[in-house]
C-alpha cells in the first residue's frame, strides 16, 4: 500500500509540487486554499457566489496524465474585449459544474475523473464567502486575498473575516496521512489559509505524521522581506499552534547575480538564505540539495529533484 501523502498550498508553488511527486509510488491529497479573489477567479467568485477555483484549475492540470494540449487548452487566457477576457478555461468549466452539482468537491471530482487525475484534489472549504483578513504592523486591516498581496505591507497577524467550516474529507486525510507537506509558495496567501483555523490545528495537534515544509527560494514583498529560513519555520510554528515542523527542504542553489539582480529590481525579492544556527536551535531537521533551474528567466523548484528529497524522506520509516 502506498504512503499517503497530504499536502497544503494554493497558487503556483504546489502545481510544480505536484507534477514531480505525481510520478513517485505516493498516494497524494492535495488540500486548496480557495479564498483568493482576484482576476478571473474573483470575478467568478463575485458573479456566482463561489469559492476560489484558480488554484484548484492549476493543481488538477499539474496532476493530470491527459495529452499537452489539452492541459493548455484548460490553462488557456481569453485575451479579448468582451466579458471573457482574462478568464482561465478551467475556472470557467469548473464553475459551471458547480452551478450544475452545487458541490465544489462533487465538481473536482468529476473534472479530475475527466482529465485523468489518479490522485485527491480536495478545497479546504465549501465555504463561498471564505474571505482572507490581515493586519499590519501598523494596526491596518486588510480585508481580501488580492488586497493583502498588493498591499506590500509587512503582516503582523492573519485571519479569516468568518471562521471557516473545514471539509471533513481534509480533516480524515490529516487523520490518516504518513506525511503532511507545507508546500512552496506565498506563506500568508497560500500555506496558512490551510491551518489558521481550529478544526485543522486541532487535527495536526492529534496526527503522528511529520510535518514537513519546502521552503520558499525568494522572499515575498513586504510580508516575508529579509527571511531566513528559520523565519519562515517560525512563522508557519506560531500558526501551526501545537506542533512545530520536523523537517525543512531548502535549496542551496548559486543563484545567477543577473537573475538575483532581476529579481531584487523588478520585484523587489531576495534569495532566502539557510541559516543552519537557527534551524538547528528550532530542532527541525533540514535537508538541503540544489533544487533551483531557471525557465524563461524565472526561478522554479526541480520538480522531479525535489519530490525524490520527499520520497527518500518518507520511505526511511
Amino acid at each position: 500500500m502506498y504512503k499517503k501523502v497530504v499536502v497544503f498550498g494554493g497558487g503556483t508553488g504546489i502545481s510544480y509540487l505536484l507534477r514531480g511527486l505525481k510520478d513517485f509510488p505516493v498516494d497524494i491529497t492535495a488540500v486548496i486554499s480557495v479564498s483568493d479573489n482576484g482576476r478571473s477567479t474573483g470575478k467568478l467568485r463575485k458573479e456566482f457566489n463561489t469559492p476560489a477555483v484558480g488554484d484548484i484549475r492549476k493543481v488538477i492540470t499539474a496532476l493530470s496524465e491527459i495529452d499537452e494540449p489539452i492541459k493548455q487548452m484548460v490553462e488557456y487566457r481569453f485575451h479579448t474585449s468582451s466579458d471573457l477576457n482574462g478568464h482561465a478555461v478551467g475556472n470557467l468549466i469548473l464553475t459551471s459544474l458547480l452551478d450544475i452539482t452545487g458541490s465544489l468537491k462533487s465538481s473536482i471530482a468529476s473534472l479530475c475523473k475527466l482529465f485523468d487525475v489518479k490522485h485527491t484534489v480536495l478545497p479546504f472549504s465549501e465555504d463561498s464567502s471564505l474571505t482572507l483578513m490581515a493586519e499590519d504592523k501598523d494596526g491596518n486591516i486588510i480585508e481580501g486575498e488580492e488586497q493583502i498581496t498588493e498591499s506590500h505591507h509587512r503582516i503582523k497577524k492573519i485571519f479569516y473575516k468568518e471562521e471557516p467550516v473545514v471539509l471533513p474529507e481534509v480533516l480524515e486525510a490529516i487523520k490518516e496521512a504518513d506525511l503532511i507537506i507545507f508546500s512552496m509558495g506565498s506563506l500568508y496567501t497560500s500555506v496558512l489559509p490551510n491551518i489558521i483555523c481550529k478544526e485543522v490545528q486541532n487535527a495536526i495537534k492529534e496526527t503522528t505524521a511529520p510535518l514537513m515544509y519546502l521552503c520558499n527560494v525568494v522572499t515575498q514583498p513586504g510580508e516575508t522581506d529579509n527571511f531566513t529560513v528559520s523565519d519562515h519555520l517560525k512563522l508557519l510554528n506560531k500558526y501551526i499552534k501545537y506542533r512545530t515542523v520536523d523537517v525543512v527542504i531548502a535549496s542551496n542553489t548559486k543563484i545567477d547575480k543577473k537573475i538575483a539582480q532581476k529579481y531584487a529590481t523588478e520585484e523587489q525579492k531576495d534569495p532566502v538564505k539557510i541559516d543552519y544556527a537557527a534551524i538547528n536551535k528550532l530542532g527541525t531537521e533540514l535537508i538541503e540539495d540544489d533544487l533551483i533551474i531557471v525557465e524563461d528567466n524565472i526561478l522554479r523548484h526541480n520538480s522531479l529533484k525535489l519530490s525524490a528529497l520527499i520520497f527518500s524522506y518518507l520511505m526511511r520509516g
